[in-house]
């Protein structure tokens, strides 16, 4: 593919930067023409623990909706959305067949809509009644939202959910300004604080999304950056903060990879920066990594069952574990 814009490589300007970032998409039209808006795109089955520690059951579900009309940078997650709004009615049916597939209690389930469930072109508002009342059965309800759309209509969904409690996922990614704007986020720290502490103040949690070694970021800088943004996140009001390792596939990082300007983070980083963010975790809170994919990270092969066992018991437990395999040997440990 050619270069769509040779110089600079990567613009400076927004307008600039969304069009750089779609013209590097692989073309992948017949993947979205095989979507049902009648089905979700994928579900699981997953334990996490709550605030007190117990072990909550949470049917994860990933809605099939229109695509997010942000242009994040190290964002993929447009390939499995529609180019137009779903009808409506078609999320409250993508639920019943998420729900009706699994069997067995569960006290949580997490609605993730790759964008913002407060986005009316993705979710239609009129559609807020029908989820809500499919949620009754759980305990807690987790949507995710950019924080400028975070406003009057999430307690109003809030108050619909019959007493279950609500949680916003947040995509901060970093703490840093000026990096925020390079992954052409359209937001700012400040306008993650303020959506936390509205949601705060109306009794609704917030769960936070943070990269590890974003483009732009080297190892030598990587773990204090990933330990800035927990830091601010907790004291933002988070009651979750979740890592997860950038990775690349979308097409602009792998230009930018090509560049020298992003490389993934190693398996032994990644855990670098989940093992420190504990020491920032306040009481309550909660600290997950992502573990998804972790083979695509891995600098020791052999180690990477036990290394990801590791990490999966941190997950429940809430505490730092020994460190297995080629990790123990860490040279980004403070």
């Amino acid at each position: 593919m050619r270069d769509p814009t040779p110089s600079p490589l990567y613009p400076e300007t927004q307008a600039g930067r969304d069009a750089w970032i779609v013209a590097y998409r692989p073309d992948l039209d017949h993947q979205r023409a095989a979507l049902s808006v009648d089905r979700p795109g994928a579900q699981l089955v997953e334990e996490e623990p709550d605030s007190q520690g117990r072990r909550v059951r949470t049917l994860t579900v990933f809605l099939t909706n229109r695509e997010c009309p942000w242009r994040c940078l190290m964002c993929d997650l447009w390939k499995h959305t529609t180019h137009k709004t779903v009808p409506d009615g078609a999320i409250p049916r993508q639920i019943d067949v998420a729900t009706r597939s699994v069997s067995g209690e569960f006290g949580q389930i997490k609605l993730y809509n790759a964008g913002s469930f407060f986005d009316p072109r993705a979710i239609p508002t009129e559609d807020h009644t029908a989820i809500a009342g499919r949620c009754h059965r759980f305990r807690s309800v987790v949507v995710e939202s950019h924080p400028t759309l975070i406003g009057p209509k999430v307690p109003v969904f809030r108050d619909r959910l019959d007493g279950a409690r609500l949680e916003v996922a947040i995509g901060l990614e970093s703490a840093e300004s000026s990096l925020l704007a390079r992954l052409n986020k359209r937001m700012t720290r400040e306008d993650f604080a303020r959506a936390a502490g509205y949601l705060r103040e109306n009794g609704i949690g917030v769960r936070v999304f943070l990269l590890v070694k974003p483009p732009f970021v080297d190892d030598a800088a990587a773990l204090d950056q990933a330990s800035r943004s927990v830091q601010f996140a907790f004291a933002s009001g988070a009651d979750v903060v979740s890592l997860i390792p950038t990775r690349p596939g979308n097409g602009a990082l792998d230009r930018l990879a090509r560049a020298g300007l992003f490389t993934p983070p190693t398996l032994t980083l990644f855990e670098d920066a989940v093992d420190a963010a504990f020491a920032f975790r306040p009481p309550g809170g909660r600290i997950f990594a992502d573990l998804w994919d972790l083979e695509r990270f891995c600098d020791d092969p052999g180690s990477l069952d036990a290394r990801a066992a590791r990490m999966a018991a941190m997950n429940l437990g809430q505490q730092v574990l020994p460190r297995v395999g080629a990790a123990v040997a860490s040279r980004h440990r403070p």
